[in-house]
């Protein structure tokens, strides 16, 4: 593709991507109302509900690299959109027909959940096939961006739509979302699948995606990083609309927009990212980043009043804001250091790990929840945060200052024995 086609299928990709976004940015509000207002959810079975959400990451997390590996990148994200329509749809089909049950939600996450693992993989490995290398930086920075404002429009939107429509019906703009971007994915020009004569064992092109993540002196420190901000997320996930309507009693809309501030830090993360990373460098970035997450974690559950919600919605900023710079600098690091044959395996490896953390972290959350509220866990879990930052300084990463520079270093340190794919 020339330049001017590899643009042309980037906006269409976008496009995809930022319709079905502001949909689930929706749903993510319409359905811990629906849990909590229409099912009167417990706090476990919040922790249920937000763990479903993301517990196929450790289910097939590890081999939905080499899954896709085998399939069609395009076809692969429109199957997942397919599935997430339907299994969305199903939920105000059930509660129609007077039959929805908290069990239903449950289902109706993990098959979402499933769908996002194999979605996610693709999505992430078909980036750098229509991105040049020198843009890959700012196309993601981009995409953080776009998420970052559909975390603070989608959520907004969400709160009002369910105080006009109710929590259940609004869960169709998220089923939509998911048909739209199947539409758009669909025009996208199919990927070529080299079929070889005979694939390796499954089990070792895992192994070799494992082996090079886990013993990578950046990538490694990287994911386990990542790995305690999203035990925490998971924990968020569960406890945040718990503590806003059950400890704050805030009403739907207010629920949307505090839950939506996040965007606002996410946006400026973003924004902000190639700024800071060129001023500090990448590598020191990212231990600044980890430390601002702690500060936001434990200024989350703070306070009482309005007061509360100030300090809820401040820190949700602060969070998210640390959040996205490593997000897009570590993902971004990851797709250039990756030889290109391992790049879906090494990006299913460390989302099996770093996502996986997050249905445990929402499981835990939940379990903690009930005997000591929904405030002092949150505060536990800030606490735990701090490692974020620390598995960082024990690491090489504290003596670089970008990333790149261990690979321009030791160039082969990390890599593991290839496994041969025939035909390829």
């Amino acid at each position: 593709m020339n330049v001017g086609e590899r643009a042309g299928v980037f906006w269409r990709w976008w496009t995809a991507g930022t319709t079905s976004m502001v949909g689930s940015a929706v749903g993510a509000v319409a359905l811990p109302l629906t849990a909590l207002t229409v099912l009167d959810a417990t706090a476990f079975q919040m922790g249920l509900i937000a763990a479903a959400s993301y517990v196929a990451w450790i289910v097939i997390g590890l081999p939905a690299g080499v899954i896709v590996q085998r399939l069609p990148l395009r076809g692969t994200q429109v199957g997942a959109d397919l599935a997430r329509a339907l299994a969305v749809a199903s939920i105000p089909l059930a509660w129609w027909w007077g039959h929805l049950t908290v069990t239903h939600l449950v289902i109706a996450a993990l098959v979402v959940s499933f769908a996002n693992v194999l979605f996610d993989v693709a999505n992430s490995t078909f980036l750098p096939s229509i991105v040049e290398r020198e843009q890959l930086q700012s196309r993601n920075s981009l995409t953080s961006a776009t998420h970052a404002a559909t975390l603070l429009s989608g959520p907004s939107l969400g709160g009002l739509a369910v105080q006009a429509l109710g929590a259940v019906p609004t869960l169709l703009v998220d089923s939509a979302s998911y048909l739209v971007s199947a539409a758009l994915l669909r025009t996208l020009p199919a990927s070529r699948v080299d079929t070889p004569d005979r694939w390796p064992p499954i089990g070792d092109l895992i192994r070799e995606g494992w082996r090079f993540v886990t013993r990578h002196p950046v990538m490694g420190p990287s994911m386990w990083a990542a790995t305690a901000m999203n035990f925490v997320c998971g924990a968020q996930f569960a406890l945040h609309p718990l503590y806003l309507v059950r400890d704050l009693h805030a009403p739907a809309g207010l629920v949307g927009m505090l839950l939506a501030v996040e965007g606002v830090g996410a946006l400026v993360g973003a924004a902000l990212t190639n700024r800071i990373t060129a001023r500090i460098g990448t590598a020191r970035a990212l231990v600044a980043a980890g430390f601002t997450t702690v500060a936001g974690a434990f200024l989350i559950p703070w306070g009482t009043g309005w007061l509360a919600y100030a300090a809820f919605a401040t820190g949700s900023i602060v969070f998210s804001l640390g959040t996205v710079v490593l997000s897009v600098t570590t993902r971004t690091y990851r797709q250039i250091a990756s030889p290109p044959d391992l790049l879906s395996r090494v990006m299913a490896t460390v989302r099996f790990v770093s996502w996986g953390a997050i249905p445990v972290g929402g499981l835990v959350a939940g379990t903690l929840g009930g005997p000591l509220g929904a405030r002092a866990t949150l505060f536990v879990f800030a606490a735990t945060l701090v490692s974020a930052p620390l598995v960082l300084l024990l690491s090489p990463v504290r003596h670089l200052h970008d990333l790149t520079d261990h690979d321009r270093d030791e160039p082969t340190r990390s890599a593991a024995p290839p496994v041969t794919v025939g035909g390829r």
